[in-house]
């Protein structure tokens, strides 16, 4: 059964592609949100098997909305998917629950390499 997956990030074309992977690889992309509001609501919905999240978005970003969504679930799995590649970010989100941490722009494989380990 294909591992099911929520995509959020604020800039379409990060969605396209990372959606594009995901289903060339075999997971199952169950929804996508623009923000942190989004991926709460979204997280709480439709219960992934885990989701890639943007850092940096409006309303609420990536750091709030892994909180909010560790709190409605302890084992979410989260992977922060940013261009904020400061060490404080990456610190705060791993802190704060997110199993890793992929810097854009990134190679294919190191996406792939990232979730075959989760």
């Amino acid at each position: 059964m294909a591992k099911r997956v929520l995509i959020v990030d604020d800039t379409l074309f990060m969605r396209i592609k990372l959606r594009g992977l995901l289903e060339k690889w075999g997971y199952e992309v169950v929804g996508e949100g623009v923000n942190g509001l989004e991926a709460v609501a979204k997280f709480t919905e439709l219960r992934p098997d885990f989701v890639l999240m943007d850092i940096t978005m409006p309303e609420m970003d990536g750091l709030a909305a892994l909180k909010e969504i560790k709190k409605i679930d302890s084992k979410a799995v989260v992977v922060m998917v940013s261009a904020m590649g400061q060490e404080r970010s990456v610190k705060e989100a791993i802190v704060s629950g997110a199993r890793n941490f992929v810097i854009k722009p990134f190679q294919d494989d190191k996406i792939q390499d990232v979730l075959a380990r989760l």
